[in-house]
């Protein structure tokens, strides 16, 4: 049915309602997980006329070590969770200034045919007012995405 399973993460404990049961599908499915993690694009400072704002506050190499620090940590909860289930794992960073576009990207990259991922379940109402990832992922993907609540 289902060989690659797509499971973003942000590393908060809602995300990890939807890691537990991306992976457990994938072990009843026999499926592969690619865990993804997206992080925002490095901004520079901006400069204007008599003033430098964030000047140079975090380099790019700074800001990529970091970001990746925090990835990997969030990732990690994927990789054990896999691991222990008995199920193949990959995870994978990717950079964009959108989350739910960055969730699809890796979902290509990685061809897989399903994504796990969380929700806050806020409602009809909640989800317009706020704007959910989850609600974009689900309106622009092309793959079966199961929502966990």
């Amino acid at each position: 049915m289902y060989e690659r399973i797509l499971i973003p993460t942000d590393g908060s404990t809602l995300a990890a309602k939807g890691v537990r049961e991306g992976v457990r599908l994938a072990r009843l499915l026999r499926a592969r997980v690619t865990g993804a993690y997206v992080a925002p694009p490095f901004v520079p400072g901006l400069y204007t006329e008599g003033a430098i704002y964030n000047a140079s506050a975090f380099a790019r190499a700074e800001y990529r070590r970091l970001t990746e620090k925090v990835a990997h940590k969030a990732l990690r909860a994927i990789e054990h969770a896999a691991r222990d289930a008995g199920v193949p794992c990959r995870t994978r960073i990717v950079y964009n200034a959108q989350p739910w576009r960055g969730i699809l990207k890796a979902a290509r990259s990685a061809r897989c045919d399903a994504i796990v991922m969380a929700s806050h379940g806020r409602g009809a109402v909640g989800g317009l007012l706020i704007g959910s990832e989850t609600s974009r992922v689900l309106a622009h993907s092309r793959l079966p995405v199961l929502v966990v609540r």
